[in-house]
């Protein structure tokens, strides 16, 4: 069929329909679908992909997860829950997808990529977010999933969901009470305060005696 309609059409216009299809098999090629795969899980926010055979860091685009521990710095509150729920979700994903948002960069400075992510079919941004365990963050202009992130954020806010929620100090109330009912018992248990001055004065004598042997030497 093709090469009948080829056959029946002027010089010219069988060297546009050759650019055409030349045009048509290229651009197949270039939006071929990538092979991605699960490497390793950095943190809430970052992750490393195999995407078509080569490791790339990718940052998850307009969303901010609690930081886990680095070095001395302690874990922010879900920081831990964060990476977690990101490893589970690619580790076991049937299906993981990446997209780039015509209104973001590729990579960041760090050279990480920046995109949406999708595990079988669903974006995990949207997911961390209605869960508590990211916030909507580094909106540098209008990409394309951000005013669902809102959505989703506003209503985890409300619920006191995770990160939302407020902090639980009853078990340091409960530790501080303790703590001086001990301070309690001790300054009024007799030997307790005995031995605590007995101490005290060994430890004077034993100090005050090292003293005056270096000066009688």
């Amino acid at each position: 069929m093709l090469l009948k309609l080829y056959n029946n059409y002027g010089d010219d216009m069988k060297k546009l329909y050759l650019v055409l299809i030349i045009f048509l098999l290229f651009n197949f090629k270039s939006v071929k679908a990538q092979t991605i795969s699960f490497y390793k899980c950095i943190d809430g926010d970052t992750v490393s992909l195999k995407i078509n055979g080569k490791v790339h860091k990718v940052r998850f685009l307009a969303v901010d997860a609690p930081e886990i521990k680095h070095g001395d710095k302690k874990a922010d509150p879900y920081g831990d829950q964060a990476k977690l729920y990101t490893c589970f979700a690619l580790k076991t994903a049937k299906e993981i997808k990446i997209e780039y948002d015509q209104n973001s960069d590729k990579t960041d400075k760090y050279g990480r990529h920046l995109a949406w992510v999708f595990v079988d079919g669903n974006l995990l941004q949207a997911k961390l977010v209605e869960n508590g365990l990211a916030r909507v963050a580094y909106l540098y202009d209008n990409y394309k999933y951000t005013d669902d992130l809102k959505k989703l954020e506003a209503v985890a806010n409300i619920k006191k969901i995770n990160m939302w929620g407020d902090c639980d100090y009853t078990q340091y109330i409960i530790l501080g009470i303790l703590f001086i009912i001990v301070i309690i018992i001790c300054i009024f248990d007799k030997n307790f305060r005995k031995k605590t001055i007995n101490k005290v004065k060994k430890k004077v004598y034993n100090k005050t005696t090292s003293e005056m042997d270096k000066l009688f030497k």
